[in-house]
């Protein structure tokens, strides 16, 4: 049993095999018999779980995991507290209504690796950086949510599931987590 952390790259595919020429996982991570615990879009970065245990697999990313996800979005204008209540109450969507999200906004993260391409800046218009957390993981739920209170996201890094971080892991990289602290982490 094994429990794999990668830093997903802007405009990598969260799947082993590309229809394409796009990159994929398998540009990165070396290993058979891993599959992605969930998704994150082609234009998203961060951490992804990676297991070769069904079991674990459905533990993550099942709704209503007990794994909440940490978000870190730069957004399009300086949304206030008001501007993030929506957010915190849960909002409706084409797809029904959200869970409320913790959602505050940050400083920018420290230690912050470059994004290739950079995103598009205008010189009016001000960015600033929110950190969500929620406790589902909907198709571009985020990027939803934040455009849906006026406050597109540009940038979007998924910072932790549950106990694990993409803390340490530069774009492409990834680490085992020990078996002891997987399986302690991810009994029921």
């Amino acid at each position: 049993m094994r429990l794999i952390l990668f830093n997903k790259p802007y405009a990598v595919l969260s799947q082993f095999t590309a229809p394409d020429d796009r990159r994929c996982l398998r540009d990165f991570v070396p290993l058979r018999d891993v599959y992605p615990a969930g998704r994150l879009d082609f234009d998203s970065e961060g951490l992804m779980l990676l297991t070769d245990f069904g079991p674990w697999q459905a533990r993550i990313s099942q709704p209503g995991s007990r794994f909440r996800k940490v978000y870190r979005a730069q957004v399009e204008g300086a949304p206030n507290d008001a501007a993030l209540a929506p957010l915190r109450r849960g909002l409706l969507l084409k797809d029904g209504p959200t869970r409320p999200a913790a959602a505050r906004w940050i400083d920018e993260p420290a230690g912050l690796w470059h994004r290739d391409p950079p995103i598009r800046v205008r010189r009016a218009i001000p960015t600033a950086w929110l950190e969500l957390e929620l406790s589902e993981g909907r198709n571009r739920q985020v990027r939803r949510m934040t455009a849906a209170i006026g406050y597109p996201t540009l940038r979007l890094i998924r910072w932790s599931i549950g106990p694990w971080s993409v803390e340490a892991l530069a774009p492409g990289e990834w680490r085992e987590v020990p078996l002891t602290e997987a399986e302690r982490a991810l009994r029921r």
